[in-house]
């Protein structure tokens, strides 16, 4: 029975060939789109699962408040960990992460040829790092392997660029122009990609005095601290809400003589509304579940891509599927006397219906065949899209080869759910007196309106959802930052040229490609160095805030004129004074201090207890991402002896004339300073467009999506117009003897469809704007959602609407009206 029902549905497909290609088409679109968001989500879902005991391992994050500004991160003292672990027995131990920045690093390989590189992912960690995270050791003991300071794990590729195949363990990497030496005591596996943190080498924070040297601060924001509860401590939210509820007193007793060294009594900080509340996230939380918490180390997802590619992705499979229940339907007269015939000769229903979905099942294998093949040719350019590194074999992991049947099963029952009871619910007496006795119901008619109208409602709001998320991209790439960031090259860590740097500014300048240069400790975009400060009053001034969070930068006398940063009041760092006691603010610091006139007055550093006079005030500038609004910022002139980490930037603004050549100059120059240290750059303006790279890939999938759709959409509409064309031949043959223009063909062929195209729009509009609107939210500055878009989209699907049926209505406008006359 079976292989009868296969070879009658095999016979109709190759009967109805344009059908049955509509048919595969928008079903292989459809499993082919879920495929690829399965690989995509199962990716996002697998991140920091692969630990041995994960669920026991929790970031601790800081609900802060200071003066009003309330933030989340994941950015800790180095306190915190051994204040949790000393004082609550649930805490089984700690782990701290910090990220010294890009070093220089050289070692000889076994054919005594030195090689440089630049590292960009080097973490110091504390020397319990490999007992708490469970990556894959090749050569060392996880043990013991970081617990000596200038102790280094590598991973297998970077011992392989370094000794080739010989031995790593035992060698030694020179840092930092050969400074420091590093002894290479393990190597790791190389990093699966599904790591909230990405890193090369692994350096024992011992290794970083800095560290130590804020081992007492309780606002010393620079590493990420891990803590693992023990066995028998629960780790459910009823469970950690309990835990998290016993930390203030801990804090309030650790912490008390920290923030009085600071000049911030903690209790008088909780009074005036100040808050420093530490909580614990899950880690298999962390990448997917991080959005507002702000850190140095970690790369995050966002749930919210997984839900909207998911939904995305599951709206193109339902569209396929509605193609053929629309298309099924729309045919029924021609399977009606198959029916009525079956039924005559004994069929019964349930038999009809096995048939029907046997049919659609069969549809449904080769569309999710023709999909893998498609998946398999287009997953390498979709990794690029979305940043991530899947691979077809994933299909024979973690049953997704299951999934992937049950899906095209599923995908055959939806898509020949409908058809299969409604065409086995005619009569065979009716169907047999003939076709003219066989009607159209008002609710078969009103399912299958509803379905078209289904079909453009997501292809609309998908539209417009591409629309503005695009808007948005553009908005955060020309809106006015405060500071020109065009034709500027960014040289990373110019502290290797080892006290050269004021020098080598100098050399740039003599360029006449280069118009100016600065030496900075931080650049715009990039993370920013952050501590108290305390305010002092004088005058008339009240309510002045008794401390201030400030992020800052160092910088010389050309950075504020080279990056255009316009000063509301006072003058620049100049040579003709002695300004390592002075300070720029922005606007926003002067404001939340509460000074009326800040020039001339003083912050306090804490840390040394070094005053510092205020000689301008800056108009705010963006110098982190657009979703965040401008806070509290100072600059400090490079001769300050406030701490600040020992990396620093030279900023050049080039004419962008013959960029090549100019780069080319400024490559000899540095080699001629440090002719064996890599020359590594970027642009400034590349800065900033990589704080939205995941907006970015969002925007390409949702435009990616949005085509799939519409075309599905397309096609279906395209079947739908053939067979109402069809159906009057006979009509359209007349009114062409009558004098009817092909144009009023068309009209006639599409005013119904594009009608419900139009109500499709109407009930996009809402959707689409809710859904974009929740989306804005997590932007500071965003763009207004104007009407044009709304209108502009709904004249996009309705002029593809217009094509689609235009097509294949002109096919019927201009057939011979004698041979559609003679039409049976």
């Amino acid at each position: 029975m079976f292989t009868n029902h296969i070879k009658i549905a095999w016979r109709n497909i190759s009967r109805n060939k344009a059908n049955s290609f509509i048919n595969i088409a928008g079903l292989a679109i459809g499993i082919g789109s879920v495929i690829l968001i399965l690989f995509y989500v199962q990716d996002e879902l697998k991140y920091d699962r692969y630990f041995k005991q994960s669920d026991k391992i929790f970031q601790v994050n800081i609900n802060g408040n200071m003066d009003g500004n309330e933030f989340w991160t994941g950015n800790t003292p180095p306190t915190i960990g051994a204040a949790l672990v000393n004082a609550f027995p649930e805490i089984e131990s700690y782990v701290r992460i910090y990220s010294p920045g890009d070093v220089v690093v050289r070692s000889e390989n076994g054919t005594q040829t030195e090689n440089y590189f630049t590292e960009k992912s080097i973490l110091g960690v504390d020397s319990n790092f490999l007992q708490m995270f469970s990556y894959q050791m090749l050569e060392g003991n996880s043990a013991t392997c970081l617990n000596k300071p200038n102790s280094i794990v590598i991973t297998e590729a970077v011992a392989k660029k370094y000794f080739g195949k010989d031995n790593a363990v035992g060698k030694i990497l020179l840092f930092d122009n050969e400074r420091t030496p590093f002894n290479v005591t393990g190597v790791l596996q190389d990093i699966p990609s599904q790591t909230t943190w990405k890193f090369d080498m692994l350096a024992s924070i011992s290794s970083y005095k800095v560290v130590k040297q804020f081992s007492w601060s309780w606002v010393w924001l620079q590493v990420n601290t891990y803590i693992k509860l023990k066995d028998n401590v629960g780790t459910d939210d009823a469970s950690i809400a309990k835990l998290e509820a016993k930390f203030p007193d801990m804090v309030k007793v650790q912490a008390a003589s920290a923030f009085r060294r600071i000049g911030q009594p903690l209790d008088e900080f909780k009074k005036k509304g100040g808050k420093w509340d530490f909580h614990l996230q899950p880690l298999t939380k962390v990448h997917l579940y991080s959005a507002n918490i702000s850190s140095r180390i970690t790369t995050f997802g966002d749930i919210k891509y997984v839900y909207i590619f998911s939904v995305i992705a599951l709206f193109i499979i339902i569209l396929a599927c509605v193609n053929f229940m629309n298309l099924s339907t729309a045919q029924s007269e021609r399977r009606a006397k198959e029916v009525g015939i079956r039924k005559v000769l004994g069929s019964a229903k349930s038999q009809l219906i096995r048939q029907f979905f046997a049919e659609a099942m069969l549809y449904s294998f080769i569309a999710a065949i023709i999909a893998l093949v498609s998946v398999f040719l287009l997953l390498n350019p979709f990794n690029e899209i979305a940043g991530k590194s899947l691979y077809f074999s994933l299909i024979f992991s973690n049953y997704n080869w299951i999934s992937i049947l049950g899906i095209t099963i599923l995908t055959g029952f939806l898509a020949g759910s409908y058809p299969s009871f409604y065409l086995t619910s005619f009569k065979p007496v009716t169907v047999l007196k003939g076709m003219k006795q066989l009607k159209t119901t008002l609710g078969n008619l009103f399912i299958r309106n509803g379905l078209v109208v289904f079909q453009f409602t997501v292809s609309t709001a998908l539209i417009i959802c591409t629309i503005i998320v695009f808007r948005q991209l553009q908005y955060t790439q020309n809106k006015n930052l405060g500071l020109n960031k065009d034709n500027i090259i960014v040289i990373a860590n110019s502290n290797r040229l080892a006290g050269s740097e004021e020098t080598f500014r100098q050399e740039l300048t003599k360029l006449p490609e280069v118009k100016s240069a600065s030496i900075t400790t931080g650049i715009p975009s990039g993370n920013s160095f952050g501590d108290g400060y305390i305010p002092e009053p004088s005058g008339d001034d009240k309510d002045l805030a008794k401390d201030i969070q400030i992020a800052s930068f160092m910088v010389d006398y050309d950075f504020v004129p080279e990056l255009q940063i316009e000063l509301l009041k006072g003058r620049n760092f100049s040579r003709d004074f002695s300004d390592s006691a002075s300070v720029i603010l922005n606007e926003a610091a002067v404001k939340q201090i509460g000074w009326k006139d800040a020039v001339g007055k003083y912050l306090q550093y804490p840390g040394n207890s070094q005053r510092f006079k205020v000689i301008a005030v800056a108009k705010d500038f963006n110098f982190e991402s657009l979703r965040t609004p401008v806070s509290a910022f100072a600059l400090f002139h490079t001769s300050s002896k406030t701490y600040q980490l020992g990396t620093s930037f030279i900023l050049a603004r080039l004419k962008p004339e013959d960029m090549s050549g100019t780069l080319s100059k400024i490559e000899n120059k540095w080699k001629s300073f440090v002719p064996n240290t890599p020359f590594d750059y970027t642009f400034l303006d590349k800065e900033f467009d990589a704080l939205y790279t995941s907006e970015r890939r969002m925007g390409k999938v949702f435009g990616i999506f949005t085509l799939l759709s519409i075309f599905v959409a397309c096609l279906g509409l395209f079947g739908l117009v053939a067979y109402t064309a069809e159906r009057r031949t006979k009509e359209i043959g007349i009114r062409k003897v009558l004098g009817a223009s092909v144009a009023n063909i068309i009209r006639m062929l599409s005013k119904d469809f594009l009608k419900l195209v139009v109500i499709a729009a109407i009930i996009a509009f809402p959707v689409a704007w809710w859904f974009m609107h929740k989306w804005l939210e997590d932007f500071a500055y965003r763009i207004e959602i104007s009407g044009w878009v709304f209108l502009l989209s709904g004249a996009i699907a309705l002029l593809i609407a217009m094509v689609t049926v235009s097509f294949r209505g002109i096919t019927a406008a201009i057939a011979n009206p004698i041979k559609s006359l003679r039409t049976e």
